[in-house]
């Protein structure tokens, strides 16, 4: 589906050869760009600091669970039906509390992470527009996990020189 969607922009774009005008497409690697560039290493490292405490957090709720699941357990065979139903139900509570608490943090945590990793990519998309204009590319894609770009020429991978720009701290 991918490869189809491809072909017909590349159809639409007129990048058929033998065209009048020649296009120059390129391509950057952004995982590559993430992992070299310290702007994104250290975004990555606050993000892991923040999700660090919250982590923390769940798994010391998650073993709090537990442990009543355990007492409940070894109980539950003195325990009359009442008293069954409401050890049931407090647990329950706990663990719908839990998840509740665990959403409503992921989401604030994602919305801390957008924060953070906005300025970089912006810095990364100028650095990419930069040399694109620079070096007279019509289209830069990226080959990235979700491999939008089917083959590239190494020669037209300008990763290394959206690195470099990026490390000189020109966009």
């Amino acid at each position: 589906m991918k490869r189809t969607v491809l072909a017909i922009a590349i159809l639409a774009l007129g990048l058929v050869p033998g065209t009048a005008e020649a296009q120059k497409i390129g391509f950057v690697v952004s995982p590559k760009i993430f992992q070299e560039y310290p702007d994104a290493m250290e975004a990555q490292r606050k993000m892991q600091d923040l999700e660090r405490p919250l982590q923390d957090s769940l798994t010391a709720m998650a073993q709090d669970i537990q442990v009543r699941i355990e007492e409940f357990q070894q109980k539950e065979g003195m325990m009359n039906e009442a008293a069954k139903r409401a050890a049931t139900q407090e647990i329950q509570t706990l663990q719908r509390r839990a998840t509740e608490w665990s959403e409503a943090k992921r989401r604030e945590l994602i919305d801390k992470q957008e924060k953070i990793l906005a300025p970089v990519r912006d810095k990364i998309k100028k650095a990419i527009e930069a040399v694109a204009k620079e070096e007279k590319y019509t289209f830069v894609f990226d080959k990235n996990e979700t491999e939008t770009l089917i083959y590239g020429d190494t020669t037209h991978d300008l990763t290394f020189k959206v690195l470099d720009r990026l490390k000189r701290g020109t966009q």
